[in-house]
């Protein structure tokens, strides 16, 4: 008999609520591991735990807005406290801000895509380090987007966030090159997700791949055995992909 491929580890996931953040939650507990799941909505969170309970994995449960830094510090603590290491972490939070020319975007809503797509990874970066680097097999994966690259017309806070995001965990990937951690970026593409609705209303979300067929990816990135470090992967390029 074979263990599943993540028996016993401990998998933190941002925007666990909804999306492709809540199926890569319950794939990732499906393959053995416990979870620690991160969103804003209260009834989001209870629901990924019922679902993971009745797999008979661990869900720990924390609401909170990604804005909030001294609350990342502080989880980092309490992670440190019970388990004393973090085996994976799934940095799926995003928002999108608004589709409109760069010079009218508004203060505020540069403000908050740039501290929930950027500053909250590097506080979680920051915070989970160390328990990253506790574990034996320390895995990490953030989400990006193809527009980081070609800098798309009217979406200037969301790329130039995301392309400040991939700078920034390049260089992490880089810096963790001789330890055991392995540090990715993954673009899904155009995804069923509301944030892919907001920005394209008038698409079938019936054409576009469902946030269930990128968690065997996601599940397959946070494993002890994969070997790639500071790459950027496309979901569309990957085996995975299903046309």
């Amino acid at each position: 008999m074979t263990d599943k491929p993540l028996s016993g580890r401990i998998t933190l996931v941002t925007g666990a609520t909804r999306g492709i953040g809540y199926s890569a939650a319950l794939a990732l507990a499906e393959a053995g591991s416990d979870i620690i799941a991160i969103g804003r909505t209260q009834g989001g969170l209870e629901d990924l735990d019922d679902a993971i309970t009745a797999m008979g994995r661990d869900c720990t449960l924390v609401p909170m807005d990604l804005k909030n830094s001294d609350g990342i510090d502080q989880l980092g603590g309490i992670i440190n406290e019970r388990w004393g290491r973090l085996d994976g972490l799934f940095a799926n939070a995003g928002v999108l801000g608004d589709i409109t020319p760069a010079n009218q975007v508004e203060p505020k809503v540069f403000d908050e895509v740039f501290a929930v797509n950027m500053t909250a990874n590097y506080r979680l970066i920051r915070s989970l380090d160390p328990l990253l680097r506790n574990s034996e097999a320390g895995r990490a994966v953030f989400m990006t987007s193809g527009v980081a690259v070609t800098r798309r017309a009217f979406w200037g806070a969301y790329a130039a966030s995301k392309a400040a995001l991939d700078a920034f965990v390049q260089v992490y990937a880089s810096e963790v090159e001789i330890t055991p951690i392995k540090v990715n970026l993954l673009n899904p593409g155009g995804t069923a997700t509301k944030m892919r609705a907001k920005a394209m209303p008038g698409e079938d979300p019936e054409t576009l791949p469902q946030p269930q067929d990128l968690a065997p990816l996601i599940v397959d990135m946070l494993s002890p055995g994969y070997a790639k470090n500071g790459e950027i992967l496309a979901f569309r390029d990957t085996k995975y992909f299903v046309n």
